[in-house]
């Protein structure tokens, strides 16, 4: 499976352009699975969070929107069918720095809280994988805060 992702990202990226400077596919990926992850921990998936998962990718990734969508739906494949994340966080933390896998967990928070609620599993998962991605507690909280308060300020 993951080889068939690498092949279509190599050929997305190929077409447009030579793909200088951008992460590996399979690293892409990796950040897509871990917040589908988010979107499935409450057992209920909502538009508003396709949306900003959608939107999220749109800023990480310099692909077209095909790609997203294709990614999306790869993304949400690969976590159905894995058995723990540690394929995927291992990938994030080896090529991720901190302050990117701090954006990576203010991306998360971004799409726990885009159904306008705070559901207690989100935030257990969201808090586990912040954990295994090596993302202290004081970056996690800060990060809840900061996405809620680009919320606060987005509808006053």
């Amino acid at each position: 499976m993951l080889a068939n992702i690498q092949q279509f990202f190599q050929q997305m990226l190929a077409e447009e352009g030579d793909g200088a400077g951008r992460e590996a596919p399979s690293l892409e990926l990796a950040a897509a699975a871990l917040l589908c992850e988010v979107i499935r921990a409450d057992y209920e998936v909502t538009s508003d969070e396709l949306e900003t998962l959608r939107d999220q990718l749109r800023r990480h990734l310099s692909v077209s929107d095909e790609a997203i969508d294709e990614l999306m739906n790869l993304a949400q494949q690969e976590v159905e069918g894995a058995v723990d994340h540690y394929q995927f966080v291992s990938l994030i933390r080896q090529h991720y720095d901190y302050a990117r896998r701090c954006e990576l967990v203010r991306m998360m928070w971004a799409l726990a809280l885009a159904d306008g609620e705070q559901h207690h599993l989100e935030e257990h998962r969201i808090r586990q994988l912040a954990e295994l991605l090596h993302v202290s507690h004081a970056d996690f909280i800060r990060t809840k805060l900061q996405v809620q308060q680009d919320g606060a300020s987005a509808d006053g």
